[in-house]
């Protein structure tokens, strides 16, 4: 049995493979539609969440299998006090694989050691988020046809964004990948992303202030979100979240062909009147998602598809 607490769980072959697998799922749905029929998936969703939640819900119905859980702590029995690790070995006796979204970083990852079941981190406070990152690296090559010899801008919240933090650790295997790391001072990528990731792997990386000053080199740029969640006070949040506004004018910067992705949900950082752009490419990143986390399921439950 195997779990999935990290992009960096798969080696470059095995990501490979599931993307593969997804790209597949894309262009016949039809082929896995009963593919997990009578397969059960608990979403255990101890914060909000709307996009990664539904996904994943999508995901198992469309491989016609069915989807319980709860979407909130308030909901559950953790409002009762009940432990991580009690309630995955309850859930283990009603499901067959569960995708767990927690505040607490290492939450998952002790819900797997007590699991009968596979366990899909869907998200750890600051920490992983990697079915996000796997999803990101399926638009990148979906869009741009490699993983490899490309430059990637990564806008915004570079402390707190735990798909940043993923998505690095992750493309950081891949040769030739240029990072443009675009942020204030206060929200700069942390120093163990920066010495044990980037610099220990020799990676090619420069920190800017004015996105400006990127767009026109990059070949991706991935807008993040100010996270008011993760800040402390008011202040500091109102302070920050205004810092990069994506609109037409600075799009006018970039290469025609770069694209533009996000994780999603935005607040502010990307004027809709880009939406109809078509470098635009954040929400097709959401359906490559739910393409993704099908390839995933598939892959953890050991369902081949002839």
């Amino acid at each position: 049995m195997r779990h999935v607490m990290s992009p960096l769980d798969f080696s470059v072959e095995e990501l490979g493979q599931i993307l593969d697998l997804a790209s597949d799922i894309e262009a016949n749905p039809q082929k896995y539609a009963h593919a997990c029929a009578g397969r059960k998936l608990a979403t255990l969703f101890y914060e909000p969440s709307t996009r990664t939640r539904l996904s994943f819900e999508a995901a198992m119905l469309n491989l016609g299998g069915s989807v319980l859980g709860f979407s909130s702590a308030d909901s559950s029995s953790a409002a009762k006090g009940e432990s991580v690790s009690d309630t995955i070995r309850v859930i283990s006796c009603y499901a067959d694989i569960a995708a767990m979204r927690h505040p607490k970083e290492g939450a998952p990852l002790v819900a797997s050691m007590k699991s009968g079941i596979p366990v899909i981190n869907a998200g750890d406070g600051g920490h992983q988020h990697p079915t996000q990152t796997m999803t990101d690296l399926l638009t990148i090559r979906s869009l741009k046809g490699r993983l490899d010899n490309i430059t990637v801008g990564i806008c915004g919240d570079l402390k707190f964004g735990r798909t940043v933090h993923s998505l690095i650790e992750a493309m950081v295997r891949y040769p030739n990948v240029r990072f443009v790391l675009i942020s204030p001072e206060e929200l700069r990528i942390p120093d163990y992303v920066r010495d044990d990731v980037l610099r220990k792997n020799n990676q090619d990386f420069k920190e800017v202030t004015r996105l400006e000053d990127a767009l026109p080199e990059l070949d991706i740029l991935y807008m993040t979100r100010v996270q008011k969640e993760r800040f402390f006070n008011e202040e500091d949040y109102v302070r920050m979240k205004d810092f990069y506004i994506l609109d037409k004018q600075k799009l006018t910067l970039a290469k025609p062909d770069m694209m533009v992705l996000h994780p999603l949900p935005r607040v502010n950082e990307i004027s809709v009147e880009i939406d109809d752009d078509p470098r635009a490419a954040y929400f097709r990143q959401a359906q490559y998602g739910v393409y993704v986390r099908m390839a995933l399921i598939l892959t953890l439950l050991e369902v081949k598809v002839c």
